[in-house]
């Protein structure tokens, strides 16, 4: 309901071509900024700019198509196993659990409809529309 059918069939054009260095530079600078400022924050990130490096530089192909495609999965399926061996109904079915859970999908529904609401914004400000 916020958007209409004309600004659902706009196309985006590409502003420029990015450079392969850029691609490989872009996780490596954003690794050291993270672990500069947010240390914390630093494993999970880590592993995102593994990948993306990985895949990116195309040095490792098989194991980067093997990490995008069959491990990934395994790993989920067991992440999902181990946190579910350990969740207890009556631990987790609590008042304040659930409000958290309806938090979150609140959240992304505000989330979803700001970013719809600032590409309106943003397509009257400039030439090229989004």
């Amino acid at each position: 309901a916020l958007t209409s059918e004309t600004e659902r069939k706009i196309r985006m054009v590409q502003l420029r071509t990015v450079s392969k260095r850029e691609k490989i530079l872009f996780p490596v600078v954003l690794l050291m900024l993270v672990a500069l400022l947010l240390p914390d924050a630093a494993p999970l990130l880590g592993m995102f700019c593994f990948g993306n490096l990985m895949r990116e530089s195309g040095v490792v192909e098989r194991l980067s198509d093997t990490v995008q495609n069959g491990l990934i999965n395994i790993v989920t399926i067991f992440l999902g196993l181990s946190v579910g061996a350990k969740l207890v109904a009556d631990k987790f079915l609590q008042p304040q659990t659930l409000g958290i859970l309806l938090l979150g999908v609140i959240a992304f529904g505000i989330g979803t409809a700001a970013g719809v609401l600032m590409a309106k914004l943003l397509n009257l400000c400039s030439k090229n529309k989004i």
